[in-house]
């Protein structure tokens, strides 16, 4: 009778033995969670080899340590009740896919700690870039990743420590600002100074078409008052109540306004149907933001439409040439009414 020894079955305690690592570390690498404990990549590829050699069964999270590529691309986006995120969402998805890569996309609400924890929740699934979309610290989250071994983009607001893609805010919102101008002429006979509504002064965005904004008045020999710019925030209850609060103070009526989103122009249109601003009595308005909708409303609104086919094509461009140079590329945003 032929008697066959049985073979004995690798362990995580074996291995740990091996690579001189403790058991805890050597699960994280082989159950694919290893970057979200901050184990260095040199240790888990060490851990990788020798449970190779070993015979132990990897999953794929571990194996794709060995393969380096994912295909698997994170996107972080701040809303989905918006135009413009929505339309980035679509897009990129669908260009991901083109390229071969599986997109995941999660919304942080403008929430920094949701933004860490969803970048780092990411890492666990191993993806090969991880684009940042009006993120309120990308630096941080550029850090968090450039940790794992993972490259960033920064798309909508910018950072300093990874490429960026943004709109032109400067430009838009200082011609946006001259058209809305043109149309207080229309109206009123002379152009006024503008109320600015919406957006945050800690935002890059919102401070260029502030700085845009301020300088068209100055080319049209007209000063903006401190108590004119209303950056209370994206909410529609916040912009309303801005509005109340202006008026209420007994300022300069207003001849017109610049509203920094649609977000910000749902509130402030219902200010104006409570004040009474409709028909002859409209108000010149300009909008740096875009939805085909606002032209059933029968207000002449001038738009800013964000470019983002010619953001995103920006984006993967730079991910196809796998380019990591800290620029900022800015993208001239396009105008309807």
């Amino acid at each position: 009778m032929i008697q066959r020894k049985q073979v004995k079955k690798t362990t995580i305690y074996d291995l740990a033995e091996l690579t001189g690592a403790s058991a805890s570390a050597v699960s994280s690498v082989l159950n694919g969670s290893w970057k979200k404990r901050r184990i260095s990549a040199k240790l888990a590829e060490k851990i990788t080899r020798i449970a190779e050699e070993q015979g132990y069964a990897l999953n794929k999270p571990a194996s794709l340590l060995r393969s380096k590529k994912s295909k698997i691309i994170g996107m972080i986006v701040p809303k989905y009740d918006n135009r413009y995120f929505g339309s980035i969402v679509e897009r990129f998805e669908s260009m991901a896919r083109e390229r071969g890569l599986f997109p995941i996309i999660t919304c942080t609400q403008r929430e920094p700690a949701l933004e860490v924890e969803a970048a780092s929740a990411m890492l666990s699934y191993q993806v090969d870039w991880m684009i940042s979309t009006g993120a309120t610290d990308p630096d941080k989250i550029t850090d968090i990743c450039a940790q794992a071994g993972v490259p960033t983009l920064n798309l909508d607001l910018p950072g300093r420590h990874a490429p960026s893609v943004i709109s032109d805010n400067y430009g838009g919102a200082k011609e946006l600002t001259h058209r809305i101008f043109k149309s207080c002429e229309r109206r009123l006979g002379s152009a006024q100074s503008l109320v600015f509504v919406g957006g945050r002064r800690t935002d890059h965005n919102t401070l260029e078409r502030l700085r845009g904004f301020t300088d068209a008045h100055k080319e049209w020999g007209l000063e903006v008052a401190e108590s004119r710019l209303l950056a209370c925030g994206y909410a529609p209850e916040k912009s309303e109540q801005a509005l109340k609060e202006y008026v209420g103070q007994g300022e300069r009526p207003i001849a017109g306004l610049f509203v920094n989103s649609t977000i910000s122009l749902e509130g402030v249109m219902r200010w104006m149907l409570m004040s009474g601003y409709t028909g002859e009595k409209q108000l010149a308005m300009g909008c740096f933001d875009w939805d085909p909708f606002v032209a059933l409303l029968g207000y002449d609104i001038e738009m800013v439409r964000q470019d983002v086919p010619a953001m995103l094509d920006a984006i993967f461009k730079i991910i196809d040439a796998g380019a990591t140079d800290k620029q900022l590329i800015e993208i001239p945003p396009l105008f309807t009414r």
